[in-house]
């Protein structure tokens, strides 16, 4: 389904057993949907189930059910996931909306834990994140690969050039042969004359004659043969010579390769494998966290009912004033085993969680670092182990080639060998007829056959030029292609290389444009800017140093008596740093063209925000998003445009 046919649809969603929720069913019509209602009741477990349906991982199962699903129904579409619990992980199933969900998992799941709201909280490395989902590794592979067509098509285009630079002495060398070949007939229609006139004054000796003319024809044809086996010859021997220059150029070649150590690429393999193998196990252990540190938010956010029923119903009636507790300040009733301890406390270990969260993330981030390292490494070694192969099979090929040459020229010498024992004997023959009578007639004749062979020779000589200047005219034809052909391949290379460069130009770009719309609208007092500057730096990746790009955030303040001034992002309010996480995300939800395949953004934990700049964040965000799903307190709802619909899960 289109991203235009599904604006216009009404979806519909079921879900049993995620989150908190044991089963709900509801529906969402295009543009903004609010989820108004107080902690604990089910809001963000409604927006991971949205999530689920599209493919996200970040989504745990209900902590008492073996099993649950999420369906997602959009026109005649229907989109699931499903969840199993298999002893101590879960695993999922179903056909969700996105084959891929790290772009949506960035880019337009905007919940608290949300990776690019917080990298801006953090202050961590903006570039990296939104450069995280571009496939580095498959650009390297396809820039290889363009390379070396393009290799191949300048070296032919190079014999071209060479073939071009031949063309005119060729030329010459035609005009030459036509004027020698008229001045040849010229000369031999004037022998013919002269054997003619001879022949009206002799009457005699016409079977001499006859047997005369006879073996001169055998003996123009026996040098007509030998003559063709010359040509034979020079032309096996030029081809043995562009055969040796062919090998000698490709074993400069091979020699200029670097040499690759025998079992390197598969050291790379190996050591590739290793490292994804550690990396599914960090991954494995951040979805683990991410479940555990979800829950623990939930519940210290306010306890579920169910939690509460379950409490009071293992508890006597004097215990009943404990579960009454639940959801004060400063105590609360562990979930695990029932007693009452300090909110302090737990806050304390989930902070800790969340830490050993990061912790993992950056390791992760190492792996994916070092991954598309050994990836590249990989590709340059197969690389020139590729051209090291094709230049081998080469010289194999030449070699068989010169061989069969070889033993071409040896036969076509022996042949000549005959030939010239034949040409000899009619010679000879020739000379006994001579020495008759009729001298001078056959004197005649003789030079007359002369003549027409070396006319023939010409004649060969001039249709072998015009089949040379043929070919080389048809191959120079192919040179227009050739060269549109390396234009468009340098063309693809540059947007290859610049890709890159220009995704962090137009992420930039967005977030500035955004960022002071957004101002605008929100109207922060003294707050007159936050924008990114791109600047580069050298840094080490793995074993090397490379010049990588950095976003530097700078905000832009302005004092009470007007003067401008840059302040620090350590200063920046709670609500600032929301704002600004939010706007970062959009703007790798534009430029990585996250709508075109995700139709529904989500927003949770927006209380750091005052009420009215909320609604008008809301308003600014309804602009990009199909379908927008914004979870509010119920204060912070009632300040949002009333003609958004509103749903309570709970």
């Amino acid at each position: 389904m289109s991203s235009e046919q599904l604006s216009k649809s009404q979806v519909h969603l079921s879900v049993e057993n995620i989150g908190g929720i044991d089963e709900l069913s509801t529906s969402f019509e295009p543009g903004v949907t609010v989820l108004s209602g107080r902690n604990a009741t089910n809001r963000t477990s409604l927006l991971r189930s949205i999530m689920a349906a599209h493919g996200s991982d970040d989504v745990a199962l209900k902590g008492d059910a073996d099993e649950g699903y999420v369906e997602l129904t959009v026109g005649d579409e229907t989109y699931t996931r499903t969840f199993e619990r298999q002893g101590d992980s879960v695993v999922t199933g179903g056909d969700p909306i996105l084959e891929e969900n790290e772009l949506a998992d960035l880019f337009a799941f905007l919940l608290e834990t949300n990776d690019a709201r917080r990298a801006v909280a953090n202050e961590e490395n903006l570039r990296d994140l939104i450069m995280r989902p571009v496939d580095v590794e498959s650009i390297n592979e396809e820039i290889n690969t363009l390379q070396q067509e393009k290799r191949e098509l300048s070296n032919e285009l190079s014999t071209l050039s060479n073939l071009s630079t031949k063309l005119p002495k060729l030329e010459q060398r035609r005009t030459k042969l036509q004027e020698d070949i008229e001045e040849t007939e010229a000369e031999l229609a004037a022998k013919e004359r002269e054997v003619e006139e001879y022949d009206a004054s002799v009457n005699e000796r016409q079977e001499v004659e006859s047997e005369l003319e006879s073996k001169l024809g055998e003996l123009r044809d026996k040098r007509r043969e030998i003559d063709t086996i010359d040509r034979r010859i020079q032309t096996e021997k030029q081809s043995l010579e562009a055969l040796e220059s062919e090998a000698d150029t490709l074993e400069e070649d091979a020699a200029d390769l670097p040499a690759v150590a025998a079992g390197k690429v598969d050291e790379i393999e190996s050591e590739i494998s290793t490292l994804r193998t550690r990396q599914q196990e960090v991954q494995s252990t951040i979805n683990e966290l991410q479940s555990v540190v979800q829950f623990n938010e939930e519940m210290l956010s306010g306890t579920s009912s169910d939690v509460v029923d379950a409490l009071r119903g293992s508890e006597s009636d004097e215990a009943g004033n404990v579960t009454d507790q639940l959801l004060t300040d400063k105590q609360v009733v562990c979930w695990t085993c029932g007693t009452e301890v300090d909110k302090d406390k737990i806050e304390s270990t989930v902070d800790r969680l969340r830490a050993l969260r990061e912790e993992k993330l950056e390791q992760n981030r190492s792996f994916r670092a070092k991954l598309s390292e050994l990836q590249e490494e990989k590709s340059t070694h197969e690389q020139r182990q590729r051209e090291r192969d094709r230049i081998e099979r080469r010289l194999s090929e030449i070699e068989s080639e010169q061989t069969t040459r070889e033993e071409r020229i040896t036969e076509l010498k022996a042949d000549r060998a005959d030939l010239e024992d034949e040409i000899e004997s009619l010679e000879q023959t020739v000379d006994e007829l001579e020495s008759e009578e009729h001298g001078e007639l056959l004197d005649l004749h003789r030079e007359a056959n002369q003549i027409e062979y070396d006319l023939d020779r010409l004649r060969s000589d001039l249709e072998d030029v015009e089949d040379e200047i043929t070919s080389i005219e048809q191959q120079l034809g192919k040179r227009d292609e050739l060269e549109d052909t390396i234009d468009e391949i340098d063309d693809e290379l540059k947007d290859l290389r610049t890709r890159i460069e220009r995704l962090e130009s137009e992420a930039v770009e967005e977030f500035n444009t955004r960022m002071d719309e957004v101002l605008d609208v929100l109207e922060y007092d003294n707050l007159e800017r936050i924008w990114i500057e791109r600047t580069e730096e050298r840094v080490r990746e793995g074993r090397k140093k490379v010049t990588k790009s950095v976003f530097e955030l700078h905000v832009i303040r302005t004092s009470d008596d007007g003067v401008s001034y840059e302040d620090s992002i350590a200063h920046l309010s709670e609500s600032e740093r929301e704002v600004t996480g939010l706007v970062f995300a959009l703007a790798g939800y534009l430029i990585h063209g996250v709508y075109e395949t995700a139709p529904f953004m989500v927003l949770d934990s927006l209380e750091a925000i005052d009420s009215d700049r909320i609604s008008r964040l809301v308003d600014y965000f309804a602009d990009y998003a199909d379908y927008l799903v914004v979870a509010l307190l119920e204060e912070d709802a009632q300040a949002v445009d009333s003609s958004y619909p509103r749903y309570s899960p709970a």
